[in-house]
């Protein structure tokens, strides 16, 4: 028997399926008859479409079809909807300019889709693609985010003026100029968040295929949730959204982007229908460049209001964000309510106001990426803080530790509206500091100086709020073959959520975890489902899983007593087992399923315990830490070597260490990347973009990363029984400010007081040489 308890760092169950190349992915997936689609995409910035020929790639042999916006828009297709609506601080609706699914009369960035071209084999789709004759009147492009808004800036849609997507303010205005107005000292930074390109491992996909008969299709594609997919592409068809079928196998990273609908799901849909067919499409490297949505880009000035003791009183912001040429699913709510949640983070500030300015630009859309909206908020403050505690003399450490909220303030309300149960941030920092050997920084600055280089620390104090759907689901079903199948509403793309549910199902009723199936990703057979997004997997579907035990316990306590003879108030249950309370009479757990199905088949009264609960999600979780970062420089080259980084982080009670860690370290890593070398550039006057392939486009590997070390303060959360933290964005959100406070820490003695991301080593080597 394998018994799998809370706390415990399994090894995760479903790694050796997918390591010894079991795992089954959406581009692995072949249905009879299947043809095959491909995208041509613009390869202007901004251009009106003069002409659109299709009639060579039409008659090449294996095209099926080739379809352009004409095409779409009689046959009734709609746009891609944004799922996100604000209203501006003047009272007024934001721009809601149209994102056609195939380009209607223009095209708004390189990559934007044109024609979908299906044929019986990709490489005759590829070559008619190529035969495709577009007739192109070239514009003027912006694809700078502070720039959209000037003067005289080429205009994304004609009807938007300045490019300004939404204008948006969250905050008491009044009270946080007071503040200012007061304050003995005021900071003042205006920092970049450089715009990131997804690379998740698997390249989106999407499969359709449609059944005349039922009127239904079934979609396989690689999202985080298929339920949401389901539910905004039915009004693009105009249809139910129980005519569509979702079905998400093995996904390989998601980091956010694929929890969106994209033009690609709405065009093979479209073409199976008009085939008669199944269609599938499935980018390459270099389309995803293009095609995916990308993450960050925001260009906020931030202020700090301090009196004459070092307290923070309040804050003020101003933030340029970049929508890209339209909105994707959610676009608008990141900057925003995502964004602010957490302003102020773990400090006693008075008042916060901030305001958002969305920005269109000849780009690829942007979207949330790993940690939505928070990462940016806590590089904004953190950078803050930092250049708060030189400007007043402060140790960085103390500055922060005299802000910090105590335990005994919570809970506490934040002035823009959230509220957090739970944090010990003192008890956090002194470990991080202690774990870091900070107090004995000085004594390696000096080893290093010696050596010729650059060294210095930076810490970041994050603090991340958790979001997501308001409901879970969960279903618990005890199968013929003596498995015990779980039908969850989330979705895993690679976070380990198979080990976690599976330890919570054994720890809960205690069957051996071999037995323990995990099901998810189909929207026929899990009816709803929140899916993942938000580091909410755990919280909210660990909820779920509870409510519904408790139901399979209270179901097997009745049919306990039928089959023990017994009242049900005696029966008691403990480690899989129902007994009668002070005797050695009982049955175990998958057994009595068994009876009572036997029972059933036989046409006899029986409980079946079998369940399935919605568990209503009351609040979400504020997981927090400190990561500091030690990095070491070499003056001559800009060359940055990361010498040493230790993260200690409050996610609550962790249900697998193990995993917490490994989310942990690819967060971290992910950060790291956005700090140092991920840099996404568009040429400013053709709007191309440059950084195009892996080419010129660096992430990290795993020989620029020191071992990473993770150390728990648990302080459980008060908002849900399991105690839980959300803990799949927590490194991404602390790590990007921690490494830039550590080089501007190292470059400090020269005279460096800035530096943008991403801090490449020409960057770096200019920032020393211009001080």
């Amino acid at each position: 028997m394998t018994k799998f308890g809370l706390a415990q760092p399994v090894r995760r169950v479903e790694d050796p399926r997918l390591l010894l190349g079991h795992g089954r992915y959406t581009d692995d997936i072949r249905l009879p008859g299947m043809l095959y689609g491909v995208v041509l995409r613009s390869p202007h910035a901004a251009a009106t479409i003069a002409s659109i020929d299709t009639a060579a790639a039409a008659a090449l042999p294996g095209v099926a079809a080739v379809y352009t916006g004409a095409d779409l828009t009689a046959d009734g297709i709609g746009p891609l909807p944004c799922a996100v609506a604000l209203v501006n601080r003047d009272g007024s609706a934001m721009a809601t300019p149209p994102h056609p699914v195939l380009a209607q009369g223009a095209v708004r960035h390189v990559g934007d889709p044109v024609a979908f071209v299906v044929a019986d084999s990709v490489k005759a789709a590829r070559d008619a693609a190529e035969a495709i004759v577009v007739e192109y009147d070239n514009l003027a492009s912006i694809t700078d985010t502070a720039g959209a808004l000037e003067p005289g800036a080429p205009r994304v849609w004609p009807d938007v003026a300045d490019n300004r997507a939404f204008d948006w303010e969250i905050g008491d205005k009044a009270a946080t100029d007071a503040l200012f107005a007061k304050a003995a000292h005021v900071t003042r930074q205006t920092v970049v968040n450089n715009r990131i390109v997804v690379s998740s491992m698997e390249a989106r996909a999407a499969l359709a295929d449609y059944d005349a008969v039922t009127g239904r299709w079934t979609l396989y594609a690689n999202t985080q949730g298929g339920w949401l997919v389901k539910g905004l592409i039915n009004g693009v068809f105009g249809v139910e959204a129980d005519k569509f079928r979702i079905v998400t196998p093995d996904v390989g990273g998601g980091f956010g982007m694929k929890l969106f609908l994209y033009a690609e799901h709405v065009l093979t849909c479209y073409a199976a229908r008009k085939l008669g067919r199944p269609v599938k499409w499935a980018a390459d490297r270099g389309e995803a460049f293009l095609c995916d949505t990308q993450g960050r880009d925001n260009v906020t000035l931030g202020e700090l209001a301090i009196d004459a003791d070092g307290h923070v009183l309040a804050l003020r912001t101003r933030n340029i964000s970049n929508m890209g040429a339209y909105y994707s699913s959610f676009a608008p709510y990141i900057p925003t309510y995502a964004g602010t949640g957490v302003l102020g983070g773990v400090y006693a500030v008075q008042a916060v106001y901030a305001n958002v300015i969305g920005v269109f630009t000849n780009t690829v859309p942007v979207d949330a990426y790993r940690g939505a909206g928070r990462p940016e908020a806590n590089y904004l403050v953190e950078r803050l803080m930092d250049q708060a505690a030189r400007e007043l003399g402060h140790d960085r450490a103390e500055f922060r530790r005299r802000n910090m909220l105590r335990p005994a303030d919570m809970p506490h309300a934040t002035p823009v509206g959230k509220t957090y149960d739970s944090g010990d941030f003192p008890r956090v920092l002194d470990t991080a500091l202690a774990t870091m050997d900070w107090a004995g920084f000085p004594a390696r600055q000096q080893a290093a100086a010696a050596a010729g280089k650059r060294r210095g620390i930076g810490m970041a104090y994050y603090l991340e709020a958790t979001g997501g759907d308001p409901t879970e689901r969960a279903e618990i079903r005890f199968a013929e073959d003596g498995g015990v199948d779980v039908y969850v509403g989330t979705q895993s793309t690679g976070q380990g959520h198979e080990t976690a549910y599976v330890q919570l199902i054994s720890s809960r009723l205690g069957i051996d975890a071999d037995l323990v199936r995990i099901r998810q990703g189909d929207t026929d057979t899990i009816p709803v489902g929140g899916g993942t997004g938000g580091a909410r997997s755990l919280y909210s579907e660990g909820q779920a899983i509870l409510v519904t035990t408790d139901t399979v316990i209270d179901k097997g306590r009745r049919a306990a007593a039928e089959e023990l003879e017994a009242a049900v108030g005696d029966i008691v249950f403990a480690d899989g087992r129902f007994a009668i309370a002070g005797t050695d009479r009982g049955i175990d757990i998958v057994a009595l399923a068994a009876t009572q199905r036997r029972k059933a088949a036989a046409g006899q009264t029986a409980i079946i315990l079998d369940a399935a609960e919605v568990a209503e999600i009351k609040a979400h979780t504020f997981p927090n830490g400190c990561h500091i970062a030690e990095v070491e420089i070499d003056p001559d080259t800009g060359t940055i070597h990361l010498v040493r980084y230790a993260v200690t982080d409050d996610v609550g009670k962790a249900v697998n260490p193990m995993i917490v860690r490994g989310q942990v370290h690819g967060g971290v890593a992910q950060g790291f990347g956005q700090a140092t070398m991920e840099r996404t550039v568009y040429d400013p006057d053709s709007g191309q973009l440059l950084s195009g392939s892996f080419t010129d486009y660096a992430l990290p590997r795993a020989a620029d990363m020191p071992e990473i070390e993770v150390a728990f303060v648990e302080v459980p959360c008060m908002t849900n029984p399991l105690g839980v933290k959300g803990a799949g964005e927590a490194g991404a959100v602390g790590s990007p400010p921690a490494v830039i406070n550590a080089i501007i820490d190292a470059l400090a003695a020269d005279g460096v007081r800035e530096i943008d991301m991403p801090t490449t080593p020409e960057r770096v080597w200019r920032a020393l040489h211009a001080a």
